[in-house]
């Protein structure tokens, strides 16, 4: 069995900085995916950042210069530094991982970690 736990979230000023972070533990051979999603009220959820195949990274246009994703392939780790939040940035905030272990490949995600922006 994963596991995909989530931590950083919380309540931070207009401006200010959070850290998001979500590691997994468990059955892990190869991590192909990391992605930060997140949803708000009212509306659907997005891709706000991910790292793919290990290199390549992809940003929402919206996070584009503020926000950066990172991984700790060591810890199984994903990292979402959030610079310069606004208050339409605050959403419940979802790590996903694609990943092989020995049940093959499969989509995992964290339990979510609620992120208020306030103005």
């Amino acid at each position: 069995q994963v596991q995909l736990v989530e931590s950083g979230g919380g309540l931070v000023q207009a401006g200010g900085s959070l850290r998001l972070s979500c590691a997994a533990s468990g059955s892990i051979f190869t991590i192909s995916y990391m992605g930060w999603y997140r949803l708000a009220p009212g509306k659907q959820r997005e891709l706000v950042a991910a790292i793919i195949s290990g290199s390549r990274t992809n940003y929402a246009d919206s996070v584009k210069g503020r926000f950066t994703i990172s991984r700790d392939i060591a810890k199984n780790a994903v990292y979402l530094q959030m610079n310069s939040l606004k208050p339409e940035d605050a959403a419940v905030y979802y790590c996903n991982m694609k990943l092989y272990n020995s049940w093959g490949t499969s989509d995992y995600w964290g339990q979510g970690t609620q992120v208020t922006v306030s103005s």
